[in-house]
């Protein structure tokens, strides 16, 4: 499964990227640190589940998850 990791904060995004690796079946496909890139992301990369933050500044995680429920292809987002 394709995973794409939203977080503003670097360590964070950093942290998930090492629990992910440790799985099986799963590729990072990208990180992003805002909700208008992790968007922009999605609608180019088609991940199968998106990691996301709630609070970032700009757009943030609850504006992006409604953004991407519009793609064709939306991911599973937690």
């Amino acid at each position: 499964m394709k995973v794409l990791i939203v977080d503003d904060e670097a360590l964070a995004r950093s942290r998930l990227r090492e629990l992910i690796d440790e799985m099986s079946g799963f590729e990072i496909v990208a990180e992003a640190s805002n909700g208008l890139e992790a968007f922009n992301t999605c609608a180019k990369l088609a991940p199968d589940i998106v990691l996301l933050d709630i609070r970032m500044p700009g757009m943030d995680g609850l504006q992006a998850a409604r953004q991407m429920s519009i793609l064709e292809l939306n991911p599973a987002i937690i």
